[in-house]
């Protein structure tokens, strides 16, 4: 998976996102988009140019991104992937922080399950299908309910105030269960409970509940029917002249597994630490110039009883 060679700047990545129920990496040029389906199998090189960049904002009412005007540069190694002027004006994150009260559009509230302990409850507008339970990576989910913003707003803030589902967790807390998540019937039992418990709390709310929604199981999506890989390496930091190769492992989220030569352990990339770097092709070489941790699956607990 190649990006298109391009003078004046180069390509900047936009990370990862999902379209249709399929995995789609972006990159653009001032207002040109280029946009790729990832395709398990395929072999990826990219030679990381910077400074990184601010790729702009998702204005209200836009159907595109609005390129950033300041070309601003952001931390090599932030969370952030925006500049904050472009912040300030990006409809999702105003959404997010409650800057948004009503927007004509009809919202779904849902359940999504990462991993024992971790239930979480948000909301998505109905227009985006399923693409936000993929990128975050969901393991399984339903919806629970559905109407306008502040009702299903008012029914997520009721959920988690109720203490059965929290608003967010870490992308650490996620990776973490990839190791080890039971079976599609345990998840299947266990979101539907708290469906059912959602709805009791939600009695009396102004939304449509959906007690017939069924449970939508992601783990053979991202390739996580047999589990994560025992040990890979999580990249922490990308830097100038930092090559990022490998063969695509099925995406899981936002995130990359990316097997490497020779039997070395596969590594894992968070797309949005690419986002804002400038891509040229880099076919043919290994990766380099990361900073990894090393991940390596944790010991089945001992259940056997001591004799003394």
């Amino acid at each position: 998976m190649q990006v298109p060679q391009q003078a004046g700047g180069g390509w900047i990545s936009t990370g990862l996102h999902w379209r249709d129920g399929q995995p789609v990496l972006g990159a653009v040029q001032g207002r040109r988009v280029h946009e790729r389906v990832v395709a398990p199998g395929t072999r990826i090189g990219w030679l990381l140019g910077g400074p990184r960049r601010c790729t702009g904002a998702w204005l209200v009412g836009a159907s595109e991104r609005t390129p950033c005007p300041h070309h601003a540069v952001i931390e090599p190694d932030g969370g952030a992937v925006q500049c904050a002027a472009c912040q300030s004006v990006d409809r999702g994150l105003a959404l997010a922080r409650d800057q948004i009260l009503d927007d004509g559009r009809t919202y779904r509230l849902y359940l999504a399950w990462f991993g024992d302990g971790l239930l979480k409850v948000g909301l998505t507008a109905e227009q985006r299908g399923t693409a936000r339970l993929l990128e975050q990576g969901a393991l399984a989910w339903t919806f629970a309910a559905r109407g306008a913003l502040p009702a299903v707003r008012r029914a997520e803030l009721t959920v988690a105030a109720s203490g059965m589902a929290r608003e967010r967790f870490t992308g650490r807390a996620k990776t973490a269960h990839w190791w080890r998540h039971g079976d599609a019937d345990g998840r299947r039992v266990l979101l539907d409970e708290a469906r059912a418990r959602a709805h009791r709390l939600l009695d009396g709310h102004a939304v449509e509940l959906l007690p017939d929604h069924p449970v939508v199981d992601q783990v053979e999506v991202f390739g996580l029917a047999d589990g994560a890989p025992a040990a890979y390496g999580q990249i922490d930091a990308l830097a100038p002249g930092a090559v990022v190769a490998g063969r695509l492992r099925p995406p899981i989220g936002r995130y990359l597994l990316l097997d490497q030569p020779d039997g070395a352990e596969p590594l894992l990339l968070d797309t949005r630490r690419l986002t804002g770097w400038t891509l040229a092709p880099a076919a043919g070489r290994p990766a380099s110039g990361l900073s990894v941790s090393p991940r390596v699956r944790p010991e089945e607990p001992d259940t056997q009883e001591a004799l003394f």
